[in-house]
Protein backbone atom coordinates (compact mmCIF):
# COMPACT_ATOMS: atom_id res chain seq x y z
CA UNK A 1 0.00 0.00 0.00
CA UNK A 2 1.13 3.57 -0.70
CA UNK A 3 3.05 4.79 2.34
CA UNK A 4 1.64 8.29 1.82
CA UNK A 5 -1.88 7.00 2.45
CA UNK A 6 -0.81 5.78 5.87
CA UNK A 7 0.71 9.17 6.59
CA UNK A 8 -2.39 11.04 5.48
CA UNK A 9 -4.83 9.10 7.64
CA UNK A 10 -2.49 8.87 10.61
CA UNK A 11 -2.08 5.08 10.60
CA UNK A 12 1.67 4.77 11.14
CA UNK A 13 1.93 1.34 12.74
CA UNK A 14 3.45 -0.15 9.61
CA UNK A 15 6.53 2.10 9.90
CA UNK A 16 6.83 2.00 13.67
CA UNK A 17 5.40 5.41 14.52
CA UNK A 18 2.70 5.78 17.15
CA UNK A 19 1.01 8.69 18.92
CA UNK A 20 2.44 11.12 16.39
CA UNK A 21 1.03 14.56 15.68
CA UNK A 22 1.62 15.59 12.11
CA UNK A 23 0.35 17.70 9.26
CA UNK A 24 0.93 17.22 5.55
CA UNK A 25 -0.96 19.77 3.44
CA UNK A 26 -2.08 18.06 0.23
CA UNK A 27 -0.48 20.61 -2.06
CA UNK A 28 2.88 20.06 -0.37
CA UNK A 29 2.92 16.31 -0.58
CA UNK A 30 6.10 14.99 -2.19
CA UNK A 31 4.36 13.10 -4.98
CA UNK A 32 2.49 16.21 -6.13
CA UNK A 33 5.60 17.69 -7.72
CA UNK A 34 6.06 16.98 -11.41
CA UNK A 35 9.82 16.44 -11.05
CA UNK A 36 9.63 14.50 -7.81
CA UNK A 37 12.63 12.14 -7.52
CA UNK A 38 13.60 12.83 -11.14
CA UNK A 39 17.12 11.72 -12.03
CA UNK A 40 19.53 13.53 -14.32
CA UNK A 41 18.93 10.88 -16.99
CA UNK A 42 15.18 11.43 -16.76
CA UNK A 43 15.56 15.20 -16.96
CA UNK A 44 17.83 14.83 -20.00
CA UNK A 45 15.25 12.59 -21.64
CA UNK A 46 12.56 15.21 -21.07
CA UNK A 47 14.74 17.90 -22.64
CA UNK A 48 15.89 15.72 -25.54
CA UNK A 49 12.33 14.74 -26.39
CA UNK A 50 11.12 18.33 -26.22
CA UNK A 51 8.73 17.51 -23.38
CA UNK A 52 10.41 20.13 -21.19
CA UNK A 53 13.13 22.69 -21.78
CA UNK A 54 15.87 23.62 -19.34
CA UNK A 55 14.01 26.88 -18.78
CA UNK A 56 10.85 24.94 -17.95
CA UNK A 57 12.76 22.68 -15.54
CA UNK A 58 14.30 25.72 -13.87
CA UNK A 59 10.88 27.36 -13.50
CA UNK A 60 9.49 24.19 -11.92
CA UNK A 61 12.30 24.05 -9.37
CA UNK A 62 11.93 27.76 -8.62
CA UNK A 63 8.21 27.20 -8.06
CA UNK A 64 8.99 24.24 -5.82
CA UNK A 65 11.36 26.40 -3.77
CA UNK A 66 8.69 29.09 -3.39
CA UNK A 67 6.07 26.56 -2.26
CA UNK A 68 8.14 24.24 -0.07
CA UNK A 69 11.21 26.17 1.03
CA UNK A 70 9.80 29.65 1.56
CA UNK A 71 6.21 28.69 2.44
CA UNK A 72 4.49 25.51 3.57
CA UNK A 73 7.02 23.42 5.49
CA UNK A 74 9.43 26.39 5.16
CA UNK A 75 12.58 24.27 4.98
CA UNK A 76 14.75 27.38 4.59
CA UNK A 77 17.36 25.40 2.66
CA UNK A 78 17.97 28.07 -0.01
CA UNK A 79 19.67 31.24 1.18
CA UNK A 80 19.59 33.07 -2.18
CA UNK A 81 18.27 32.48 -5.69
CA UNK A 82 20.25 33.26 -8.82
CA UNK A 83 18.49 36.07 -10.72
CA UNK A 84 20.24 34.85 -13.88
CA UNK A 85 19.09 31.22 -13.59
CA UNK A 86 16.40 31.47 -16.28
CA UNK A 87 18.74 33.30 -18.65
CA UNK A 88 21.35 30.55 -18.23
CA UNK A 89 18.68 27.92 -18.88
CA UNK A 90 17.57 29.76 -22.03
CA UNK A 91 21.13 29.82 -23.34
CA UNK A 92 21.46 26.08 -22.71
CA UNK A 93 18.18 25.53 -24.56
CA UNK A 94 19.47 27.56 -27.50
CA UNK A 95 22.62 25.43 -27.66
CA UNK A 96 20.57 22.22 -27.56
CA UNK A 97 18.31 23.51 -30.32
CA UNK A 98 21.41 24.22 -32.39
CA UNK A 99 22.49 20.60 -31.96
CA UNK A 100 25.08 21.12 -29.24
CA UNK A 101 25.10 19.22 -25.95
CA UNK A 102 27.83 19.76 -23.37
CA UNK A 103 27.15 16.43 -21.69
CA UNK A 104 24.92 15.00 -18.94
CA UNK A 105 24.85 18.22 -16.91
CA UNK A 106 23.65 20.33 -19.88
CA UNK A 107 20.66 22.38 -18.66
CA UNK A 108 20.50 20.70 -15.24
CA UNK A 109 19.61 23.01 -12.29
CA UNK A 110 22.16 22.84 -9.44
CA UNK A 111 22.27 24.48 -6.01
CA UNK A 112 25.64 25.59 -4.58
CA UNK A 113 26.57 25.90 -0.90
CA UNK A 114 27.01 29.50 0.22
CA UNK A 115 30.70 29.16 1.10
CA UNK A 116 31.57 28.61 -2.58
CA UNK A 117 32.29 31.64 -4.77
CA UNK A 118 30.01 32.43 -7.66
CA UNK A 119 31.17 35.36 -9.76
CA UNK A 120 27.65 36.62 -10.40
CA UNK A 121 24.92 38.61 -8.70
CA UNK A 122 24.74 36.27 -5.71
CA UNK A 123 26.66 36.78 -2.49
CA UNK A 124 29.16 34.37 -0.95
CA UNK A 125 28.97 34.67 2.85
CA UNK A 126 29.39 31.31 4.62
CA UNK A 127 26.09 32.29 6.22
CA UNK A 128 27.75 35.08 8.20
CA UNK A 129 26.38 38.59 8.54
CA UNK A 130 29.99 39.72 8.65
CA UNK A 131 30.25 38.83 4.95
CA UNK A 132 26.80 40.07 3.90
CA UNK A 133 27.14 42.03 0.68
CA UNK A 134 30.28 40.19 -0.42
CA UNK A 135 30.19 39.38 -4.13
CA UNK A 136 33.06 37.23 -5.36
CA UNK A 137 35.04 38.60 -8.30
CA UNK A 138 34.98 35.24 -10.08
CA UNK A 139 33.66 31.71 -9.83
CA UNK A 140 35.29 29.08 -7.70
CA UNK A 141 37.12 26.61 -9.97
CA UNK A 142 34.45 23.92 -9.47
CA UNK A 143 31.67 26.39 -10.31
CA UNK A 144 33.47 27.36 -13.51
CA UNK A 145 33.71 23.65 -14.33
CA UNK A 146 29.97 23.26 -13.78
CA UNK A 147 29.19 26.19 -16.05
CA UNK A 148 31.42 24.65 -18.75
CA UNK A 149 29.46 21.43 -18.33
CA UNK A 150 26.22 23.31 -18.98
CA UNK A 151 24.78 23.35 -15.46
CA UNK A 152 22.23 25.97 -14.49
CA UNK A 153 23.33 27.58 -11.22
CA UNK A 154 19.95 27.84 -9.52
CA UNK A 155 21.00 29.48 -6.26
CA UNK A 156 22.91 29.15 -3.01
CA UNK A 157 22.10 26.92 -0.05
CA UNK A 158 22.13 27.82 3.62
CA UNK A 159 24.73 26.20 5.85
CA UNK A 160 25.92 26.02 9.41
CA UNK A 161 27.63 29.40 9.77
CA UNK A 162 31.35 29.33 8.93
CA UNK A 163 30.81 25.68 7.97
CA UNK A 164 30.12 24.85 11.63
CA UNK A 165 33.43 26.26 12.79
CA UNK A 166 32.21 29.07 15.03
CA UNK A 167 31.19 27.55 18.35
CA UNK A 168 31.35 24.32 20.33
CA UNK A 169 27.62 24.78 21.11
CA UNK A 170 26.38 25.56 17.61
CA UNK A 171 23.17 24.33 16.04
CA UNK A 172 23.78 22.74 12.65
CA UNK A 173 21.91 24.33 9.79
CA UNK A 174 21.72 27.75 11.48
CA UNK A 175 23.45 30.86 10.20
CA UNK A 176 23.07 34.50 11.19
CA UNK A 177 22.36 35.43 7.58
CA UNK A 178 20.14 32.51 6.62
CA UNK A 179 18.44 31.39 9.84
CA UNK A 180 17.60 27.75 10.59
CA UNK A 181 17.29 25.09 7.89
CA UNK A 182 14.89 22.21 8.66
CA UNK A 183 14.96 18.50 8.03
CA UNK A 184 12.30 17.62 5.41
CA UNK A 185 11.55 14.26 7.05
CA UNK A 186 10.59 15.82 10.39
CA UNK A 187 10.52 19.58 10.54
CA UNK A 188 11.55 19.73 14.19
CA UNK A 189 14.72 17.74 13.41
CA UNK A 190 18.13 19.04 12.45
CA UNK A 191 19.31 18.60 8.83
CA UNK A 192 22.92 18.25 10.07
CA UNK A 193 25.83 20.37 9.04
CA UNK A 194 27.54 22.08 7.66
CA UNK A 195 26.06 21.37 4.19
CA UNK A 196 22.60 21.43 5.74
CA UNK A 197 20.90 23.42 3.01
CA UNK A 198 22.30 21.27 0.23
CA UNK A 199 21.18 18.09 2.00
CA UNK A 200 17.69 19.35 2.78
CA UNK A 201 17.24 20.80 -0.73
CA UNK A 202 18.23 17.63 -2.57
CA UNK A 203 16.09 15.46 -0.29
CA UNK A 204 13.06 17.70 -0.82
CA UNK A 205 13.52 17.87 -4.60
CA UNK A 206 14.28 21.61 -4.67
CA UNK A 207 16.96 20.91 -7.29
CA UNK A 208 18.32 18.07 -9.38
CA UNK A 209 21.61 17.89 -7.44
CA UNK A 210 23.62 20.14 -5.12
CA UNK A 211 27.19 20.83 -4.09
CA UNK A 212 28.34 20.70 -0.47
CA UNK A 213 31.71 21.00 1.23
CA UNK A 214 33.33 18.92 3.94
CA UNK A 215 36.13 19.21 6.45
CA UNK A 216 34.90 16.39 8.68
CA UNK A 217 31.42 15.04 8.03
CA UNK A 218 29.84 18.07 6.39
CA UNK A 219 28.90 16.26 3.17
CA UNK A 220 28.34 12.72 4.40
CA UNK A 221 26.48 13.54 7.62
CA UNK A 222 23.77 15.78 6.07
CA UNK A 223 23.51 13.29 3.20
CA UNK A 224 22.92 10.44 5.63
CA UNK A 225 20.47 12.39 7.78
CA UNK A 226 18.53 13.70 4.77
CA UNK A 227 18.30 10.30 3.05
CA UNK A 228 20.49 11.05 0.02
CA UNK A 229 23.81 10.02 -1.53
CA UNK A 230 26.88 12.07 -0.68
CA UNK A 231 30.45 11.79 -1.90
CA UNK A 232 33.36 13.25 0.06
CA UNK A 233 36.12 12.80 -2.54
CA UNK A 234 39.84 12.42 -2.07
CA UNK A 235 41.33 15.76 -1.04
CA UNK A 236 42.86 16.97 -4.30
CA UNK A 237 40.32 15.48 -6.68
CA UNK A 238 38.31 18.73 -6.66
CA UNK A 239 39.81 22.20 -6.47
CA UNK A 240 39.27 24.28 -3.33
CA UNK A 241 40.08 27.59 -5.05
CA UNK A 242 37.27 30.06 -4.34
CA UNK A 243 35.86 28.11 -1.39
CA UNK A 244 35.90 29.80 2.03
CA UNK A 245 38.36 27.55 3.85
CA UNK A 246 38.69 25.75 7.15
CA UNK A 247 41.51 23.30 6.53
CA UNK A 248 43.97 22.99 3.65
CA UNK A 249 44.60 19.43 4.84
CA UNK A 250 40.99 18.23 4.98
CA UNK A 251 38.71 20.57 2.97
CA UNK A 252 36.97 19.41 -0.19
CA UNK A 253 33.74 20.02 -2.06
CA UNK A 254 31.50 17.07 -2.88
CA UNK A 255 28.34 16.12 -4.78
CA UNK A 256 25.01 15.49 -3.05
CA UNK A 257 22.27 13.69 -4.98
CA UNK A 258 19.34 11.30 -4.67
CA UNK A 259 21.09 8.47 -6.55
CA UNK A 260 24.64 7.17 -6.83
CA UNK A 261 24.58 7.74 -10.59
CA UNK A 262 23.59 11.39 -10.25
CA UNK A 263 26.32 11.92 -7.65
CA UNK A 264 28.82 10.29 -10.02
CA UNK A 265 27.73 12.56 -12.88
CA UNK A 266 28.10 15.69 -10.73
CA UNK A 267 31.48 14.55 -9.43
CA UNK A 268 32.86 14.11 -12.94
CA UNK A 269 31.66 17.55 -13.98
CA UNK A 270 33.66 19.25 -11.21
CA UNK A 271 37.03 17.50 -11.56
CA UNK A 272 40.10 19.11 -13.09
CA UNK A 273 43.65 20.16 -12.29
CA UNK A 274 43.70 23.72 -10.98
CA UNK A 275 47.02 25.62 -11.10
CA UNK A 276 45.82 27.71 -8.16
CA UNK A 277 45.30 24.64 -5.94
CA UNK A 278 48.57 22.69 -5.98
CA UNK A 279 47.01 19.66 -4.27
CA UNK A 280 45.01 18.99 -7.45
CA UNK A 281 48.31 18.27 -9.24
CA UNK A 282 48.28 14.95 -7.40
CA UNK A 283 45.04 14.03 -9.20
CA UNK A 284 46.60 14.35 -12.66
CA UNK A 285 45.94 11.12 -14.62
CA UNK A 286 43.89 9.84 -11.65
CA UNK A 287 40.82 11.97 -12.20
CA UNK A 288 37.87 11.08 -14.45
CA UNK A 289 35.31 13.21 -16.21
CA UNK A 290 32.84 10.31 -16.35
CA UNK A 291 32.51 8.19 -13.24
CA UNK A 292 29.31 6.50 -14.42
CA UNK A 293 31.37 3.94 -16.37
CA UNK A 294 32.29 2.36 -13.04
CA UNK A 295 28.71 1.74 -11.90
CA UNK A 296 28.03 -1.99 -11.73
CA UNK A 297 25.06 -3.71 -10.11
CA UNK A 298 27.38 -6.65 -9.40
CA UNK A 299 30.10 -4.40 -8.01
CA UNK A 300 30.11 -6.09 -4.59
CA UNK A 301 30.87 -9.55 -5.91
CA UNK A 302 34.20 -10.81 -4.58
CA UNK A 303 34.82 -7.67 -2.50
CA UNK A 304 36.14 -7.77 1.05
CA UNK A 305 34.46 -5.17 3.25
CA UNK A 306 35.87 -4.22 6.66
CA UNK A 307 33.04 -3.52 9.11
CA UNK A 308 33.98 -1.26 12.02
CA UNK A 309 33.36 -3.44 15.12
CA UNK A 310 32.26 -0.59 17.37
CA UNK A 311 29.10 -0.16 15.26
CA UNK A 312 28.00 -3.78 15.73
CA UNK A 313 26.78 -3.27 19.28
CA UNK A 314 25.01 -0.52 21.17
CA UNK A 315 23.20 2.47 19.76
CA UNK A 316 19.57 2.66 18.74
CA UNK A 317 17.98 -0.71 18.06
CA UNK A 318 16.40 0.62 14.87
CA UNK A 319 19.77 1.70 13.49
CA UNK A 320 21.26 -1.63 14.54
CA UNK A 321 18.53 -3.50 12.66
CA UNK A 322 19.21 -1.51 9.48
CA UNK A 323 22.96 -2.02 9.85
CA UNK A 324 22.56 -5.77 10.14
CA UNK A 325 20.21 -5.75 7.15
CA UNK A 326 22.83 -3.81 5.16
CA UNK A 327 25.51 -6.36 6.06
CA UNK A 328 23.17 -9.13 4.93
CA UNK A 329 22.72 -7.30 1.62
CA UNK A 330 26.49 -7.04 1.16
CA UNK A 331 26.86 -10.78 1.72
CA UNK A 332 23.96 -11.59 -0.61
CA UNK A 333 25.67 -9.60 -3.37
CA UNK A 334 28.87 -11.59 -2.99
CA UNK A 335 30.93 -9.57 -0.51
CA UNK A 336 32.98 -11.05 2.31
CA UNK A 337 32.63 -9.30 5.66
CA UNK A 338 35.67 -8.80 7.91
CA UNK A 339 35.34 -7.20 11.34
CA UNK A 340 37.99 -4.52 12.03
CA UNK A 341 38.80 -2.19 14.90
CA UNK A 342 39.88 1.00 13.16
CA UNK A 343 38.67 3.46 15.79
CA UNK A 344 41.01 2.05 18.45
CA UNK A 345 43.96 2.83 16.17
CA UNK A 346 43.06 6.51 15.67
CA UNK A 347 43.42 7.89 19.20
CA UNK A 348 46.48 10.03 18.45
CA UNK A 349 45.23 11.59 15.17
CA UNK A 350 41.88 12.34 16.82
CA UNK A 351 43.67 14.17 19.64
CA UNK A 352 45.29 16.73 17.32
CA UNK A 353 42.64 17.30 14.63
CA UNK A 354 41.10 20.31 16.41
CA UNK A 355 44.50 21.97 16.73
CA UNK A 356 45.22 21.47 13.02
CA UNK A 357 41.86 22.93 11.99
CA UNK A 358 42.28 26.04 14.16
CA UNK A 359 45.74 26.80 12.78
CA UNK A 360 44.69 26.23 9.18
CA UNK A 361 41.40 28.10 9.53
CA UNK A 362 43.15 31.26 10.72
CA UNK A 363 45.76 31.04 7.96
CA UNK A 364 43.31 30.15 5.18
CA UNK A 365 40.57 32.60 6.11
CA UNK A 366 43.00 35.51 6.42
CA UNK A 367 44.30 34.72 2.93
CA UNK A 368 40.76 34.40 1.50
CA UNK A 369 39.55 37.67 3.07
CA UNK A 370 42.68 39.56 2.03
CA UNK A 371 41.81 38.88 -1.61
CA UNK A 372 38.05 39.40 -1.23
CA UNK A 373 36.02 42.59 -1.48
CA UNK A 374 34.18 42.00 1.79
CA UNK A 375 33.77 44.47 4.63
CA UNK A 376 36.00 42.34 6.86
CA UNK A 377 39.59 41.53 5.93
CA UNK A 378 40.83 39.23 8.68
CA UNK A 379 39.57 36.69 11.21
CA UNK A 380 40.09 39.35 13.86
CA UNK A 381 37.72 41.62 11.92
CA UNK A 382 35.07 38.87 11.84
CA UNK A 383 35.33 38.38 15.60
CA UNK A 384 35.06 42.13 16.17
CA UNK A 385 32.04 42.38 13.85
CA UNK A 386 30.22 39.61 15.69
CA UNK A 387 30.94 41.22 19.05
CA UNK A 388 29.73 44.62 17.84
CA UNK A 389 26.56 43.07 16.37
CA UNK A 390 25.96 40.50 19.08
CA UNK A 391 22.15 40.51 19.08
CA UNK A 392 21.93 39.71 15.36
CA UNK A 393 25.15 37.77 14.83
CA UNK A 394 25.21 35.69 18.04
CA UNK A 395 21.66 35.37 19.42
CA UNK A 396 21.98 31.68 20.36
CA UNK A 397 25.65 30.71 20.67
CA UNK A 398 29.01 32.41 20.81
CA UNK A 399 32.19 32.35 18.71
CA UNK A 400 34.71 30.59 20.96
CA UNK A 401 36.03 28.47 18.06
CA UNK A 402 36.80 31.62 16.08
CA UNK A 403 38.45 33.18 19.12
CA UNK A 404 40.55 30.09 19.84
CA UNK A 405 41.67 29.99 16.21
CA UNK A 406 42.73 33.63 16.42
CA UNK A 407 45.18 32.76 19.22
CA UNK A 408 47.03 30.26 17.02
CA UNK A 409 50.37 31.15 15.47
CA UNK A 410 51.77 30.62 11.99
CA UNK A 411 51.92 27.29 10.18
CA UNK A 412 55.67 27.05 10.73
CA UNK A 413 55.16 26.73 14.49
CA UNK A 414 56.44 23.55 16.16
CA UNK A 415 53.00 22.85 17.66
CA UNK A 416 51.33 22.85 14.26
CA UNK A 417 54.04 20.84 12.51
CA UNK A 418 54.06 18.17 15.24
CA UNK A 419 50.27 17.95 15.20
CA UNK A 420 50.20 17.63 11.40
CA UNK A 421 52.62 14.69 11.50
CA UNK A 422 50.36 12.92 13.98
CA UNK A 423 47.23 13.66 11.96
CA UNK A 424 48.71 12.30 8.73
CA UNK A 425 49.44 8.94 10.36
CA UNK A 426 45.75 8.30 9.71
CA UNK A 427 46.67 7.47 6.11
CA UNK A 428 49.22 4.86 7.12
CA UNK A 429 46.86 3.38 9.71
CA UNK A 430 44.06 2.98 7.16
CA UNK A 431 46.37 1.73 4.39
CA UNK A 432 48.00 -0.83 6.68
CA UNK A 433 44.69 -2.08 8.07
CA UNK A 434 43.25 -2.54 4.58
CA UNK A 435 46.40 -4.26 3.29
CA UNK A 436 46.64 -6.62 6.26
CA UNK A 437 43.03 -7.70 5.81
CA UNK A 438 43.04 -7.48 1.98
CA UNK A 439 40.09 -5.09 2.10
CA UNK A 440 38.42 -3.23 -0.74
CA UNK A 441 36.55 -0.84 1.56
CA UNK A 442 35.81 0.05 5.16
CA UNK A 443 32.16 0.41 6.15
CA UNK A 444 29.91 1.46 9.02
CA UNK A 445 26.77 3.47 9.72
CA UNK A 446 27.47 6.99 8.51
CA UNK A 447 25.96 8.58 11.62
CA UNK A 448 22.87 8.35 13.85
CA UNK A 449 19.41 9.71 13.17
CA UNK A 450 18.77 13.46 13.16
CA UNK A 451 18.71 15.16 16.54
CA UNK A 452 16.08 17.77 17.37
CA UNK A 453 16.75 21.40 16.52
CA UNK A 454 17.98 22.91 19.79
CA UNK A 455 19.02 26.54 19.63
CA UNK A 456 19.49 26.64 23.41
CA UNK A 457 21.88 23.74 23.99
CA UNK A 458 23.07 23.06 20.44
CA UNK A 459 23.55 19.75 18.64
CA UNK A 460 23.72 16.42 20.43
CA UNK A 461 24.75 12.95 19.25
CA UNK A 462 22.23 10.20 18.58
CA UNK A 463 24.84 7.63 17.63
CA UNK A 464 28.42 7.15 16.49
CA UNK A 465 29.66 8.74 13.27
CA UNK A 466 32.10 7.37 10.68
CA UNK A 467 33.24 10.60 9.04
CA UNK A 468 36.49 11.02 10.99
CA UNK A 469 38.84 8.43 9.46
CA UNK A 470 38.34 9.46 5.82
CA UNK A 471 38.29 13.16 6.75
CA UNK A 472 41.59 13.09 8.62
CA UNK A 473 43.24 10.94 5.94
CA UNK A 474 41.85 12.99 3.04
CA UNK A 475 40.38 9.77 1.61
CA UNK A 476 37.11 9.26 -0.29
CA UNK A 477 33.88 8.45 1.54
CA UNK A 478 30.50 7.65 -0.01
CA UNK A 479 27.25 7.38 1.95
CA UNK A 480 24.13 5.67 0.56
CA UNK A 481 20.64 5.54 2.14
CA UNK A 482 20.32 2.53 4.44
CA UNK A 483 16.68 2.99 5.47
CA UNK A 484 14.44 4.83 7.92
CA UNK A 485 14.27 4.64 11.70
CA UNK A 486 10.94 5.96 12.92
CA UNK A 487 10.68 7.98 9.72
CA UNK A 488 14.25 9.37 9.92
CA UNK A 489 16.96 8.38 7.39
CA UNK A 490 20.26 6.67 8.16
CA UNK A 491 23.14 6.16 5.71
CA UNK A 492 25.66 3.39 5.09
CA UNK A 493 29.30 4.33 4.42
CA UNK A 494 32.00 3.08 2.06
CA UNK A 495 35.58 4.35 2.61
CA UNK A 496 38.84 3.46 0.84
CA UNK A 497 42.28 4.87 0.00
CA UNK A 498 43.26 7.90 -2.06
CA UNK A 499 41.65 8.21 -5.50
CA UNK A 500 39.64 5.00 -5.03
CA UNK A 501 36.41 6.75 -6.09
CA UNK A 502 35.85 4.32 -9.01
CA UNK A 503 36.04 1.28 -6.73
CA UNK A 504 33.82 2.88 -4.09
CA UNK A 505 31.25 3.90 -6.69
CA UNK A 506 31.07 0.29 -7.92
CA UNK A 507 30.30 -0.94 -4.43
CA UNK A 508 27.99 1.92 -3.46
CA UNK A 509 25.97 1.53 -6.66
CA UNK A 510 25.66 -2.25 -6.18
CA UNK A 511 24.46 -1.68 -2.61
CA UNK A 512 21.99 0.98 -3.70
CA UNK A 513 20.53 -1.16 -6.47
CA UNK A 514 20.19 -4.18 -4.18
CA UNK A 515 18.68 -2.29 -1.24
CA UNK A 516 16.66 0.57 -2.82
CA UNK A 517 16.33 2.43 0.49
CA UNK A 518 15.89 6.00 -0.75
CA UNK A 519 12.49 7.31 0.43
CA UNK A 520 11.23 10.81 -0.38
CA UNK A 521 10.38 13.02 2.63
CA UNK A 522 6.80 13.93 3.56
CA UNK A 523 7.42 16.92 5.86
CA UNK A 524 6.06 15.58 9.16
CA UNK A 525 5.46 18.04 11.98
CA UNK A 526 4.99 17.36 15.67
CA UNK A 527 6.83 15.06 18.02
CA UNK A 528 6.64 11.54 19.36
CA UNK A 529 5.63 11.81 23.06
CA UNK A 530 8.36 10.60 25.40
Amino acid sequence: MDRRKFLRNGSLASIGLTALSFTIPADQEAAGFELNEATIDELQQKMSSGQLSSKALTKLYLKRIAEIDKKGPALNAVIELNPDALAIAESMDAERKAGKSRGPMHGIPVLIKDNINTGDKMMTTAGSLALEGHHAAQDAFIVAQLRKAGAVILGKTNLSEWANFRSTRSTSGWSSRGGQTRNPYRLDRNPSGSSAGSGSAVAANLCAVAVGTETNGSVVSPSSINGIVGIKPTVGLLSRTGIIPISATQDTAGPMARTVKDAAILLGAMTGVDPNDPVTQESREKTKTDYTVFLDADGLKGKRIGIEKSFLTGGHEGVQALFQEAITTLKAKGATIVEVDLFKLLTEPNSVEGTILQYEFKDGLNKYLAAANAGVHTLADVIAFNSANEKKAMPYFRQETLEKSQTRGALDSAEYQDALKKLLTTRTIIDDLMAQNQLDALSACTTGVACCIDLISGDYRTGSGFSGPAAMAGYPHITVPMGLVMGLPVGFSFVAGAYKEPELLRMAYAFEQASKKRTAPVFLTGSIPG
